[in-house]
């Protein structure tokens, strides 16, 4: 079950072809739906579960939580909507792009992808711009 909850004034179009979406990626990763609850909020918001729970104080687009168990994908994945309009002025890119590449971010965390290393980040671009290709096969 995918979830969505809002801790900003994000008002996400489309709910359902979103969740869609987000299912039809989930498997064709090969993992199965479990509960993946998206919580869309503040810098403000993240910054402070980034140094409660990770002890980064920096500024981030999302955090991750995962509880998956084997295939079965759980997690509390929470994105900055101030970092995602950023990022979308910055790379030039349309924020709704932005916001998709960042929610499919927090599947592949899921997923078991990392992004700490270039290899891994490299990997992790490969997978977004897949999953991107993905959104418009579910309309």
């Amino acid at each position: 079950m995918i979830l969505f909850h809002f801790e900003t004034d994000l008002k996400l179009q489309n709910k359902l072809l979103f969740k869609k979406w987000i299912q039809f990626f989930i498997r064709q990763l090969g993992k199965k739906v479990g509960e993946v609850n998206y919580i869309f909020c503040t810098d403000e918001y993240l910054h402070e579960l980034n140094v409660k729970y990770l002890n980064h104080d920096t500024l981030t687009d999302i955090i991750t939580f995962d509880y998956s168990e084997n295939n079965l994908l759980h997690g509390d994945i929470f994105i900055s909507i101030d970092r995602v309009k950023e990022n979308s002025e910055k790379f030039k890119i349309n924020f709704q792009e932005e916001l998709k590449r960042v929610i499919a971010h927090g599947v592949l965390h899921l997923a078991g992808f990392k992004d700490k290393k270039k290899e891994d980040k490299a990997i992790m671009r490969i997978q977004e711009d897949r999953a991107l290709e993905l959104f418009n096969k579910v309309l």
